[in-house]
């Protein structure tokens, strides 16, 4: 019988130096999109697909996103006080309560591969997801990873988030080649770190979703230091798949790549024009730009 995805991995020990001097002092996945942090948009979709057990590694330098997602007891009592209970509302309900959170550190910025690794003795031997908060995907009709987890209960193994990305960008992705495509799932041939343009097996690159089986931890344990001297969770990935198959996902949803600024700003203007307290007015604002002078 498999074991269903209970748990999600949220690396967040990275530095956030594209961001500085924002991130000198909040974490980058505190930034937020409108009114809510990247981190809890990355969360709510995680909830959304099932998941019951947020593990997020993390560093010393990370201590709100712990607070974020902790209770704030004289917060909501000032907020009762004085009587802004719609308030009180949004801030307890940015967690249910069956939702648990861990926290571990990960002590060296090794990669993200490493980042995984650190997480494995709250795993055992589950199938869990990984979920990066830089990449912001909508959801329509379902969240993606909610997408992979349907997914997950018919192949009954790893599957990876991937979209078509420009040719001229593979360097900055994990590149797959699939046997084939249907429906949006197809099975791993190949995958490999940030070639070339000429290199890449496909224009196929991966996002920052996966789901994962116990097994990867093996091949994290025996992978050597690869691009940028840091332990790549694709290269464990392309040893997973010689003993086990790996499938890759094309989800539906626009993904807005949050870990650079263009792409920040990208998703701070759409779901800005789609929030429901300030879209009128906001998209009122952007038509009025072209007239407007430079600040």
């Amino acid at each position: 019988m498999t074991k269903p995805i209970k748990k999600a991995v949220f690396p967040v020990a990275g530095i956030g130096s594209r961001f500085l001097p924002a991130t000198k002092a909040s974490p980058k996945e505190m930034l937020p999109i409108v009114d809510k942090p990247l981190i809890q948009y990355a969360v709510e979709e995680a909830i959304s697909a099932g998941i019951t057990e947020l593990i997020f590694v993390t560093s010393s330098s990370k201590r709100a996103i712990e607070d974020h997602f902790d209770s704030n007891f004289e917060l909501e009592a000032k907020l009762i006080k004085s009587g802004h209970l719609e308030f009180l509302d949004i801030v307890r309900q940015i967690l249910p309560k069956e939702v648990s959170c861990s926290y571990i550190r990960q002590p060296d910025t090794l990669g993200l591969g490493h980042a995984v690794l650190c997480a494995k003795p709250l795993i055992n031997d589950q199938p869990f997801a990984v979920l990066l908060a830089d990449d912001l995907i909508t959801i329509e009709k379902k969240s993606c990873l909610a997408q992979m987890v349907a997914a997950y209960e018919k192949t009954k193994h790893s599957i990876i988030a991937v979209q078509e990305i420009a040719p001229s960008e593979s360097d900055k992705y994990g590149m797959v080649k699939l046997a084939d495509l249907d429906n949006g799932l197809g099975k791993i041939q190949q995958i490999v770190e940030k070639p070339s343009s000429k290199n890449a097996p496909s224009n196929l690159g991966v996002v920052g979703r996966y789901i994962l089986t116990p097994a990867i931890f093996t091949y994290l344990e025996n992978t050597g230091a690869g691009i940028g001297g840091e332990i790549q969770l694709t290269d464990a990935i392309a040893e997973l798949l010689k003993n086990e198959p790996v499938y890759a996902w094309q989800f539906t949803g626009t993904r807005y790549d949050c870990g650079n600024k263009l792409g920040y700003l990208e998703a701070t203007v759409a779901f800005a024009l789609n929030h429901p307290e300030v879209g009128a007015e906001f998209r009122e604002f952007i038509s009025s730009l072209p007239n407007a002078r430079p600040v």
